[in-house]
C-alpha cells in the first residue's frame, strides 16, 4: 500500500505544490476491499479552497514546465514508463485489492495504460506545426501548437490507473500542468502512480491530486485558472460535466455510459465467437463502458448461442481478487452497485425476460462479506426493456434476438449510446456494410471489445460522448493544445536592396 500518500491512520492525501499533504476536510468516504467488504482506507471530501490552492499551485508551475524544451519534458514520461514497468506487479496488487479486478486484469489495464505513456512520449513529432512559404509575394505563413494552463482530468472507478493515464500523459507532453480527481471508490493505486511519475523526475507542481465528491468537481469545474477538462463515468455526469465546464469558458471531452451491441452472424465461428462474447460480457465484472452487454444472434443460429452462452458463463469462477485464486471473475465494487446490478436482474424477470443463468445465487464462502454477483444470462429481452436499454454495468448479458442484420444494425442507430457495436461472421460484404452503417464510434470485426490502442482515439458516438476532440492519441494532444498562426513579410529596401549582408 502507498506510504507517502497515506497518513497514520489510513487516510488518503492530497499533492499540492509538489508535496503530499493532509486535506482539512470535514467529510470522508470510505475505501473498501471489494472482495471482503473490510474498510482499508478513507478518503477526504476536499473544500473547495482546497481545491482553490492545488490549482494555483499548478498554475504558478505552468509557466516554467512549458518552456521546457517538449523533448525533455519526453525524458521525464521516459522515466515514467520505466518506473511503470517496474512496479506493474505492485500497482496491479493495489487494484485488485481496492477494485475487485483479477490481478490479471489489473496487470492488463496497466499495461494499457503504459501504452499511452509510451505515445507521450513521442509527441514531439506530433507537435511539430505546418509551414508554406510565398504563400502571397514575399509572405511565409507558419503554425505552431501552444499548450493551454491548467487541465483537470475526473476519473471513474472502473479503471482506476488507465483512465487516468488517458489524459495527464497526453497533456503534460505538452506542456500544461494537470490536477487530477480521481474516483473516490478507488484512489490508492492511481495515487501510487502519481508517485511513480514524481520520482521520474516531474517538477514541483506541475501535477496535483485532489479528492472529492460533487462540491470539489464544482470547485475544479468552475475555477477561472482551469482551461480543460477531461472526464469519463456515466452519462448522465458526464453531461453536467460538460454543460457546467463549457458554461464557465473551459475546453471540456466528456465520455459516458454505453450499450454495446455485439452479433453473432451464421457464418461465425462458433466456439471462437462465444468464448469472446463472453469474455467482453464478463471480463472486469462488465464494469466497463466497452463491455458486451447485449448479444444479438440473426436468424436460426440463436438457439445455439444462447446454450453455448449458458454453459461458458457457467463455467466461470467468482471469487476473490486480493490473493492468489483461481477466480476468473471478482466482485463489483461496493455493496450499492451490487443492490443496483441485482435489481437490474429483478427488474428483467419482472419484465418477462428469461433468466437462463442466475449470477444472484453465487456462492463464496471464503469471502461472504465481498460484493459477489455471478455471470447473469437473459434470453427473449426486446429493446423495450429496462435491461436492453439500460447501462447495467455489471455482469448481466441480455440476448436480442434478430431475424436480420439490417434489423440488427437498425437497433444500434436507434440507441441512445454509441460507444461500440461489434460483429461475429465470416462474411467481407455483412462486414463492410456493418463497419459503415452501425451506430457506434468503436467498431469491432470479430473483436469482442473494439477499445483503441493508444494511437487510436476513444471515439465514442451519441450521449456516449460530449464534446469535439475525443480523448487519447492525436485528437488527445489537439485537445490540450491551442493553434497560433503566424504571417511574416519582409519589405525590401527603397533601392531594391534585400539589406546590408549582400543578397
Amino acid at each position: 500500500m502507498p506510504t507517502a500518500t497515506l497518513d497514520e491512520r489510513n487516510t488518503c492525501k492530497i499533492l499540492s505544490g509538489g508535496k503530499w499533504i493532509e486535506s482539512q476536510a470535514t467529510r470522508f468516504g470510505e475505501v473498501t476491499n471489494s472482495s471482503t467488504g473490510e474498510v482499508i482506507a478513507r478518503v477526504p471530501f476536499c473544500t473547495a479552497d482546497e481545491v482553490g490552492r492545488a490549482v494555483q499551485a499548478a498554475h504558478e508551475a505552468f509557466a516554467e514546465w512549458s518552456e521546457t524544451p517538449a523533448v525533455k519534458r519526453a525524458r521525464v514520461l521516459f522515466n515514467y514508463r520505466e518506473n511503470l514497468q517496474a512496479a506493474q506487479d505492485e500497482l496491479a496488487w493495489l487494484m485488485s485489492r481496492e477494485h475487485g479486478k483479477t490481478f490479471a486484469e489489473s496487470k492488463a489495464s496497466i499495461q494499457r495504460g503504459t501504452e499511452m505513456v509510451e505515445f507521450a512520449c513521442g509527441l514531439p513529432s506530433l507537435l511539430m506545426g505546418e509551414s508554406i512559404e510565398n504563400l502571397a509575394p514575399h509572405v511565409d505563413c507558419e503554425t505552431q501548437r501552444h499548450p493551454l494552463g491548467v487541465c483537470v482530468g475526473i476519473t471513474p472507478f472502473n479503471f482506476p490507473a488507465m483512465v487516468p493515464m488517458w489524459m495527464y500523459p497526453i497533456a503534460l507532453a505538452c506542456g500544461n500542468t494537470f490536477v487530477l480527481k480521481p474516483s473516490e471508490k478507488v484512489p490508492l493505486c492511481v495515487m501510487r502512480t502519481i508517485e511513480l511519475l514524481q520520482d521520474a523526475g516531474l517538477p514541483d507542481g506541475v501535477m496535483s491530486v485532489v479528492h472529492g465528491d460533487k462540491e470539489c468537481v464544482d470547485a475544479l469545474l468552475t475555477h477561472p485558472l482551469v482551461r480543460a477538462i477531461s472526464f469519463v463515468g456515466s452519462t448522465p455526469v458526464a453531461e453536467y460535466i460538460y454543460k457546467t465546464g463549457t458554461a464557465h469558458g473551459k475546453r471540456v471531452q466528456a465520455a459516458g455510459g454505453a450499450k454495446n451491441h455485439i452479433f453473432i452472424m451464421p457464418d461465425a465461428i462458433l466456439d471462437r465467437s462465444i468464448d469472446a462474447l463472453v469474455g467482453s460480457a464478463f471480463g472486469c465484472a462488465g464494469e466497463r463502458c466497452m463491455a458486451g452487454p447485449l448479444a444479438l444472434p440473426v436468424g436460426e443460429v440463436a438457439d445455439e448461442v444462447v446454450r453455448r452462452l449458458t454453459d461458458v458463463a457457467g463455467k466461470l469462477k467468482t471469487g476473490p481478487t486480493d490473493r492468489e485464486s483461481d477466480a476468473t471473475m471478482g466482485p463489483l465494487i461496493t455493496q450499492e452497485h451490487k443492490e443496483h446490478v441485482v435489481g437490474c436482474i429483478e427488474k428483467g424477470e419482472a419484465e418477462g425476460a428469461k433468466l437462463t443463468l442466475d449470477g444472484r445465487k453465487v456462492s463464496v464462502p471464503e469471502a461472504p462479506g465481498g460484493y459477489y454477483v455471478g455471470p447473469t444470462v437473459f434470453d427473449h429481452v426486446t429493446p423495450e426493456m429496462t435491461i436492453g436499454r439500460e447501462e447495467i454495468f455489471g455482469p448481466v448479458l441480455s440476448v436480442i434476438r434478430v431475424k436480420t442484420l439490417e434489423e440488427g444494425i437498425r437497433l444500434t442507430q436507434e440507441s441512445e449510446y454509441g460507444n461500440g457495436a461489434v460483429l461475429y461472421t465470416q462474411s467481407g460484404r455483412a462486414a463492410r456494410e456493418f463497419k459503415r452503417r452501425a451506430g457506434a464510434g468503436m467498431i469491432g470485426i470479430n473483436v469482442g471489445v473494439p477499445a483503441p490502442m493508444a494511437w487510436f482515439s476513444f471515439t465514442g458516438w451519441s450521449r456516449s460522448f460530449f464534446g469535439d476532440l475525443h480523448i487519447q492519441a492525436k485528437e488527445g494532444m489537439l485537445f490540450y493544445t491551442q493553434q497560433k498562426m503566424t504571417m511574416t513579410r519582409w519589405f525590401k529596401g527603397a533601392d531594391g536592396a534585400l539589406g546590408t549582408w549582400g543578397f
